[in-house]
């Protein structure tokens, strides 16, 4: 009997042997298959407009005009919404450069949220790992009021809920011209109102709710804590804006130097305004468009990120300045040699990667108090 167990745990040695010598010519293999990344780079001179873009950010934007995609000011909303976005510049440059695919650290879900009017869709992304109830933050995709999706902001979504370990619902607001202003504003609280009352059933923490938006979304996230605010309902912990729109003056310094950047250039900014506004004179003087007019006092604290090339870069600096001079602690990064769109392209801007991760930082400093 002792030497059948002899026998046997050789036997078992060798073959857990034979299974490790296996697995390592299997990576051995798949190494060689998949041989690291090249560096990320562009394959044309750096702009005339962006002389000091990064190679990895010219390398996204290079590919992303290299669609031939119509020119947003000369085109229809339909047409616009049809063009390649960053998401699909940065999808083709994984591929091209063999970019390693990233496991996800988030499951989805689809919502629908009732609002005025109607419902509007929002998408929910909740950690793999970590305890429930998660923190919550509602986000708000950017895309001038206009174009754009939560499908195509994906990648900030999913990377706030990833670095943060929160809870992230992403909204799909309304629309112009379709829906004037202030649809897209409206949506926006009420979404915030909805996730406010069902947090808990959906494993988050509704004494733990933050917002964050980009460009237009930006703008909507700041709204959304001054009508909380203003209505007595409970604001958020803290808000992220990402490039917000903030001002209706188009002369600031940034407007100037950065008049023909890509992918967001004045001419853009006229066109979105344009199509979300009825009346763009009066209605971009607005205090929820023009908000480093507005009544900042007693907002939630606030990190603002904006990116060097960028007509928005001004107004992130100015509304910085007065949401401090209002009391509200407000907290900027500017980060050199990026374009507006930054944010999602992690995975190839290192920049992106490090404004993720103070963002994500700055949110878990709010969810502790």
């Amino acid at each position: 009997m002792k030497t059948n167990y002899r026998i046997g745990s050789m036997c078992t040695a060798l073959v857990s042997l034979a299974m490790i010598a296996m697995v390592t010519t299997i990576i051995s293999c798949s190494l060689a298959d998949h041989p690291l990344p090249a560096s990320v780079k562009p394959k044309g001179p750096k702009p005339a407009w962006a002389p000091n873009i990064h190679d990895e950010m010219w390398a996204v934007v290079e590919k992303l005009l290299s669609y031939g995609d119509k020119p947003i000011p000369k085109s229809t909303p339909q047409e616009a919404r049809m063009n390649h976005t960053v998401k699909d510049a940065v999808n083709d440059l994984i591929g091209e450069f063999n970019v390693p695919f990233q496991i996800p650290m988030v499951d989805t879900m689809g919502v629908e949220i009732p609002v005025v009017g109607g419902n509007i869709h929002a998408r929910v992304y909740t950690p793999k790992t970590g305890t429930a109830p998660f923190p919550v933050i509602v986000y708000y995709h950017g895309g001038g009021w206009v174009i754009a999706s939560i499908d195509v902001y994906d990648a900030s979504a999913r990377a706030l809920a990833e670095k943060v370990g929160a809870m992230v619902v992403s909204v799909e607001y309304r629309k112009g011209p379709e829906f004037k202003f202030p649809t897209a504003h409206n949506d926006a609280f009420q979404a915030y109102e909805w996730v406010l009352n069902h947090a808990a059933s959906m494993h988050g923490d509704p004494m733990r709710m933050g917002v964050a938006g980009e460009s237009a979304g930006g703008n909507l996230a700041v709204n959304v804590s001054i009508k909380a605010r203003d209505n007595g309902i409970m604001m958020p912990k803290h808000q992220l804006l990402v490039y917000p729109v903030a001002g209706s003056d188009t002369t600031t310094e940034s407007y100037k130097k950065y008049h023909d950047a890509k992918p967001l250039d004045k001419p853009s900014i006229d066109w979105f305004l344009m199509h979300y506004l009825t009346n763009v004179s009066v209605e971009s003087k607005d205090k929820r468009i023009d908000l480093v007019n507005a009544n900042l006092i007693n907002l939630p604290s606030t990190t603002i990120i904006n990116a060097e090339i960028d007509p928005l870069e001004t107004e992130g600096s100015i509304l910085a300045d007065r949401l401090n001079a209002a009391g509200v602690k407000a907290t900027r990064k500017m980060y050199p040699g990026t374009t507006h769109e930054f944010f999602g392209t992690a995975i190839i801007v290192p920049e992106a990667k490090e404004a993720q991760d103070f963002a994500a930082e700055q949110f878990k400093e709010a969810f502790k108090k």
